[in-house]
């Protein structure tokens, strides 16, 4: 693995235990019929949205009397092979970085086969709905980020 955000692979692939699937659809793919470079976000979208909600820290985020939300304050993606039209991946998510108010996540997509097919990470910040500035993890998150992290 060339990601300097892994050290050893066989290691790191170990600490993931939350995974979703996803078949690439059509619309996804460019003119070749490989996955759109930008579809791999979306996917990690829909895999930390699913992850997040396990994690039971989404059960009140479109209350608009909800104080916190989480947004994405960055994120990256490294490509190791082409994935096509139909394909079958489970897109793995683990949580790698507890911060006070920040979560280091990363992600592992994997064919059927079991093989990597692309990579990522990704912080995302918890903040105030109403100020935008960074809001600290309740306790009640970070027992259910720690005891997800424990299962690892």
């Amino acid at each position: 693995m060339r990601a300097s955000y892994i050290g050893d692979y066989e290691e790191w692939r170990k600490g993931f235990n939350f995974s979703v699937p996803v078949t690439v659809r059509f619309s996804e793919t460019d003119m070749f019929g490989h996955l759109n470079n930008t579809v791999n976000f979306t996917y990690f979208e829909h895999a930390r949205i699913e992850y997040l909600k396990h994690l039971g820290l989404m059960e009140n985020w479109l209350d608009e009397e909800e104080g916190a939300i989480t947004v994405v304050a960055d994120l990256q993606c490294d490509y190791l092979k082409q994935v096509f039209f139909d394909e079958q991946l489970d897109i793995h998510v683990k949580t790698a970085r507890v911060g006070s108010t920040s979560l280091d996540i990363h992600y592992l997509a994997t064919g059927r086969d079991g093989e990597p097919a692309f990579t990522g990470r990704g912080t995302i910040v918890q903040v105030g709905r109403k100020t935008g500035k960074p809001l600290p993890w309740s306790d009640k998150a970070l027992d259910a980020i720690g005891a997800a992290s424990a299962l690892s």
